[in-house]
């Protein structure tokens, strides 16, 4: 069993060729996230991190310091890399160079809202294989289905560096040490349990929703003497990488639906950089993941910045989530 990240790459490569590009693309993203966290750590050496950018990505939300030098260091390591897309959250549009193998989804800092608050914010990615076809025609590189990944992971910066990874073959966790080189495996692989206690969700939000999803939330907060018979505890961090983590821990669901407000129908969240690597994730440590009825793995983006409704974690309660959207179509 790897005891190292590099270790880990370096066994997956030698069992399929087409993990060899992936894993020396993952090595330097290891490397720029010791960056990240780095300057993180030091607060930007006085610069303030969650100042405003006055410019909005793509997605319309506004770029905040951290943003832009988080996409600035991976961005170096995708050029560095055998990479020939690089699609961000922080660029208007997919950027092209190289002729490598692999396409980069990417969310570089996750839970920016968070920056100022100390709360664990990370970095979400998707390794996609390029095609003849894709050479061809670049711009359906980024309409490829979840399920076409070759490798997905999160680094979450917060009391530890941590990086959840899969190469499709389980969920693996490594650790970096402050003062040591590369990654160490942290743990057990996660195997996240089939039936949850707690769920995660914005419940402010909650007169906006619709009338499935409310239903099912309600639900849950009737504990024990409602219908699903048990108690659940709520836990909701606003920072998805954290949110999800405690999920590979100790179980639970995770939901951002759409609502009823405009620019909401279809949630915030974007799919191929947030919820497609985190599907990927969760479904190879045995949960499930969904727009709320359909595997998210199976849907089609609509382009770069597609956003979708979204939820992970324990599958009974994935199961049980779509059971209650449908019946109230």
């Amino acid at each position: 069993m790897a005891s190292t990240l590099d270790a880990f790459l370096n066994e997956a490569a030698a069992a399929r060729a087409e993990l060899v590009p992936v894993a020396e693309t993952i090595r330097n993203f290891a490397k720029a996230a010791i960056e990240v966290q780095s300057t993180i750590a030091s607060g930007g050496a006085g610069e303030d991190l969650s100042a405003g950018q006055h410019h909005q990505n793509a997605g319309g939300d506004m770029q905040k310091a951290l943003d832009v030098a988080a996409d600035r260091a991976f961005l170096a390591a995708a050029k560095a890399s055998p990479v020939a897309f690089y699609g961000s959250e922080e660029q208007d549009e997919a950027v092209a160079f190289g002729d490598g193998p692999l396409a980069l989804a990417i969310d570089p800092l996750d839970g920016s809202s968070n920056i100022e608050t100390n709360v664990s914010i990370g970095t979400i990615f998707s390794l996609l294989p390029v095609t003849d076809a894709h050479r061809a025609d670049p711009s359906t590189v980024f309409r490829q289905k979840g399920s076409a990944q070759l490798a997905a992971g999160f680094f979450i910066y917060g009391p530890q560096l941590l990086l959840v990874v899969t190469l499709g073959a389980g969920t693996r966790v490594f650790l970096h040490v402050p003062g040591a080189e590369g990654f160490t495996e942290f743990g057990t692989a996660p195997r996240i349990a089939e039936k949850a206690k707690e769920y995660s969700v914005n419940a402010s939000n909650r007169r906006h929703w619709d009338a499935g999803i409310r239903a099912y939330v309600d639900d849950l907060d009737k504990g024990s003497q409602g219908p699903r018979g048990q108690d659940f505890g709520m836990r909701y961090v606003g920072s998805m990488v954290a949110d999800a983590y405690r999920i590979f821990r100790r179980g639970g669901v995770f939901l951002y639906p759409g609502d009823q407000r405009k620019g909401y129908e279809k949630g915030r969240l974007r799919q191929l950089y947030e919820t497609n690597p985190m599907a990927f994730c969760i479904e190879q440590a045995g949960g499930a993941a969904s727009d709320g009825v359909t595997r998210m793995l199976d849907l089609v983006p609509e382009g770069l910045h597609a956003r979708t409704p979204f939820a992970f974690g324990s599958t009974e309660e994935i199961a049980a989530l779509a059971s209650y959207l449908v019946k109230a179509e």
